[in-house]
């Protein structure tokens, strides 16, 4: 996904594989991962000639959103989890997350 989230456009098998240098996959391997991906709704490919191009379905912050979301999920007390995370956090993030939650009440309601 790394790939995929740095490309600036879709990218063919050939491609990913191109750039996932540090690694010693076979064709067909990242073939197999890049379907895997699409089928699990991660990327989109469109058919372009004869090759398969994928990219990312949606951002890594949308991805690690969703994560979190679902890890949220598994908790029995959500409430609990979320001030532990809260607690969690640097002074930094936790300033983002009060901006955020603050620009949540001054956003005109629809």
């Amino acid at each position: 996904m790394d790939v995929l989230w740095e490309a600036a456009e879709p990218l063919s098998v050939r491609e990913v594989s191109g750039l996932l240098t540090d690694r010693d996959l076979a064709h067909t391997t990242v073939m197999t991962v890049l379907d895997r991906l699409a089928k699990k709704g991660f990327a989109r490919r469109e058919r372009n000639g004869r090759a398969w191009h994928y990219q990312a379905a949606e951002t890594r912050e949308a991805y690690v959103t969703e994560l979190m979301l679902s890890a949220l999920d598994q908790t029995g007390d959500r409430q609990a989890a979320l001030a532990r995370f809260a607690r969690s956090v640097s002074g930094t993030e936790a300033q983002t997350l009060l901006n955020a939650l603050g620009a949540l009440g001054e956003a005109p309601r629809g």
